[in-house]
């Protein structure tokens, strides 16, 4: 990979902004292509953990990125009457893992990556189709609105539903439904005062996060069948899930219009792929490895796999270094959202008891879920370290 000159990177959110940054940095010619108009996301929030702040170190972004954030200090876990099950240490979490967890909107992250690639990079209105996925004796080819493109590496960032996934492993089943439906919000909530906080219930969940520019993130889940909608507006739904849980569930409500509130189903990787490459072609984030936002990884991961991507002189190893790690964190995403959405009474008391015991014996016990997760570092030094991106490969 180190003689390649041409990356196409196909989908222009995180994963692939981030990609074509760090290739950019190290002297690759880079073409992005999003089908949207716009690169700008839609309304969510996302919790950057150390792992993938030092992955961001790599391309010099992760101080800004550090800056630009809301920082997640202590919060905690709650019952909906507001009992606080577990109390989170922000102190503890960063000496244990090297660092903060931060909070931003993806709009943030997304400019941030966006302004390190130089103008006419990015092409927005431009649908991708991987024509061709080349080898080592040709290039891979991508058609787009303006022609075809000849590629010594495609990176397929395109999201959990990616059309290249689907040409690159067609006997492959895809994703499939996590079993449960999630609500996001970014509002101002005028004179809300809170700790951050994510409430469980009896097959919901509730999360409040307050943002660096003064709104509030909020988001919910909720077992449910695939597909469903409200019989009126998915607002009135949250208000008969969540309108009698604690403060500021209420206040967040009242503050939320309808078109402020947007809704998915959670889907997720199952079956993991052979590998996540394929003659010239290397798939990031969702498109490898979508898992559900339980550990709140899906990004992170994403981001990591574009850092190790730039810096890995084939693409099969850039599969082995990945496919192992992301694999066991989807597993444990879908563990941590069976425990989530439980519903039966007994076994939630039980759950709800443990989580509380374990936060009393002391915050490392609580945080243990994340070793091996928010302690990793990418294999080459910083950028910002002095150290070329040559000097990196």
């Amino acid at each position: 990979m180190a003689q390649s000159r041409h990356a196409v990177v196909i989908g222009g959110g995180i994963g692939g902004l981030t990609a074509a940054a760090a290739l950019h940095q190290s002297g690759w010619q880079v073409t992005v292509l999003e089908r949207a108009r716009s690169l700008e996301p839609v309304g969510a929030a996302i919790s950057l953990a150390p792992n993938s702040l030092r992955a961001l170190d790599v391309i010099g972004l992760g101080d800004e990125i550090r800056d630009l954030s809301a920082w997640e200090g202590d919060g905690g876990l709650r019952t909906p009457g507001g009992r606080w099950l577990a109390r989170s240490d922000a102190a503890a979490a960063a000496e244990r893992f090297g660092g903060p967890l931060v909070l931003l909107h993806r709009a943030t992250l997304i400019h941030s990556l966006a302004a390190q690639l130089p103008p006419g990079a990015v092409r927005t209105s431009a649908a991708a189709t991987l024509v061709d996925p080349g080898a080592a004796d040709r290039p891979a080819r991508v058609s787009t609105p303006d022609g075809e493109l000849e590629a010594d590496l495609v990176v397929a960032a395109d999201g959990i539903r990616s059309a290249v996934r689907r040409a690159l492993f067609p006997e492959h089943p895809g994703p499939v439904y996590s079993g449960f439906t999630t609500w996001r919000v970014v509002i101002p909530v005028p004179g809300a005062e809170f700790a951050s906080h994510e409430t469980w219930g009896r097959g919901r969940i509730w999360g409040t996060h307050p943002l660096q520019d003064g709104r509030v993130y909020a988001y919910a889940a909720a077992t449910a069948p695939a597909g469903q909608h409200a019989p009126d507006d998915e607002k009135a739904e949250l208000v008969r899930r969540y309108g009698d849980w604690h403060d500021p569930i209420p206040a967040v409500l009242a503050a939320a219009r309808p078109e402020d509130v947007r809704r998915h189903d959670v889907h997720h990787i199952a079956e993991p792929l052979p590998a996540y490459h394929r003659g010239r072609v290397a798939l990031v984030g969702d498109a490898a490895h979508a898992m559900p936002p339980t550990l709140g990884q899906g990004g992170n991961q994403a981001i990591e796999d574009a850092i190790v991507l730039a810096h890995r002189e084939d693409l099969a190893a850039y599969s082995a270094a990945r496919l192992p790690r992301t694999t066991a964190i989807a597993r444990q995403a879908v563990k941590v959202g069976r425990l989530n959405m439980m519903s039966n009474r007994a076994l939630m008391a039980v759950r709800n008891t443990a989580v509380a015991a374990l936060s009393k014996a002391g915050p490392a016990l609580f945080l243990r879920g994340f070793d091996g997760i928010a302690d990793w570092r990418p294999p080459q030094q910083p950028y910002a370290s002095g150290v070329t991106p040559a000097g990196n490969r």
